[in-house]
């Protein structure tokens, strides 16, 4: 019994550390969330009060509140699927022997690793209006320029393709590693059976890499909902809200309006979206992951 028990409190122990932190900064933070999203704004003649589900009827009265989370699904549909299917051609691209692949292979993982101030810097020089360097070469061509940030047709897929820029790369290591995992015989196998490099893709090497795909599309679905600082660098939600994101609208309206509960209360939708599309993803891929 006493050896039983101490493996009992020597295995809490051991999670604890864990646990400590995963109640601190997840499960805590979660259900004061909530809790907030059930109170009102104090003000300085009136406290904070309870008011149940006010805030959320408040939040489907908000026409800005649907226009950021149309934005916010354009902007996933946009993003994902491309930033995926790039990542995975860029390590197709690197795993066979080419001239300077290491070279290669750093050039398009070096949009990771930089700041995201950094990059959101670097494109707002590509973007801005007749001096930026899309509008220069533009001009070269005998073509006028254009703001493209100033724009409210333009402003989001600018966004997006300096998200994809950013997020191929670092997709494409997952991709890379998982390709180098693949034994070396399926695809001499597949070579004497004479199928093609296409048909060796799609029905060999492709439903090997979909544990890897599972991992990026869960990645790539919570990348795409946490876009705040090229925001505030680049647009900060503007033109007319046509380039503002859910989380974006969360920080503004809690840190610039201060309007805490009902930032809340957006917080909790967020939480509630990301959740359902993970159950999604795990639904309809776990069949493909675990081949069943």
């Amino acid at each position: 019994m006493k050896t039983r028990l101490s493996r009992h409190v020597q295995g809490w122990l051991l999670l604890m550390p864990a646990a400590i932190l995963l109640i601190a900064f997840t499960h805590y933070p979660t259900v004061a969330t909530v809790i907030d999203s059930m109170f009102s704004k104090a003000t300085a003649i009136r406290p904070s009060r309870f008011v149940g589900a006010f805030n959320y009827e408040r939040m489907l009265d908000d026409p800005i509140f649907w226009k950021v989370l149309a934005n916010n699904a354009w902007f996933a549909l946009g993003t994902i699927p491309t930033s995926i299917a790039l990542a995975i051609v860029m390590a197709l691209l690197v795993n066979r022997s080419i001239p300077g692949r290491a070279m290669v292979r750093m050039a398009y993982f070096t949009p990771t690793i930089l700041p995201m101030i950094a990059v959101a810097n670097i494109w707002l020089f590509f973007y801005t209006p007749d001096i930026g360097l899309i509008d220069q070469i533009a001009a070269s061509l005998g073509f006028s320029g254009h703001n493209w940030l100033g724009d409210p047709a333009t402003v989001l897929p600018a966004i997006m393709v300096m998200t994809i820029w950013k997020e191929a790369g670092f997709f494409m290591i997952f991709y890379l590693a998982a390709m180098q995992n693949i034994p070396p015989e399926l695809k001499e196998a597949s070579q004497l059976e004479g199928a093609g490099r296409w048909y060796y893709f799609r029905r060999v090497m492709f439903p090997l890499l979909m544990p890897t795909t599972l991992f990026v599309l869960i990645n790539a679905v919570l990348n795409s909902f946490k876009l705040v600082d090229h925001l505030f660098v680049l647009t900060k939600g503007g033109p007319d809200n046509a380039s503002n994101l859910l989380l974006y609208y969360i920080f503004e309206t809690a840190f610039s309006y201060f309007e805490t509960h009902f930032a809340a209360a957006l917080t909790v939708v967020l939480l509630v979206l990301l959740g359902i599309m993970a159950l999604l993803q795990f639904f309809i891929l776990d069949k493909r992951v675990h081949y069943r």
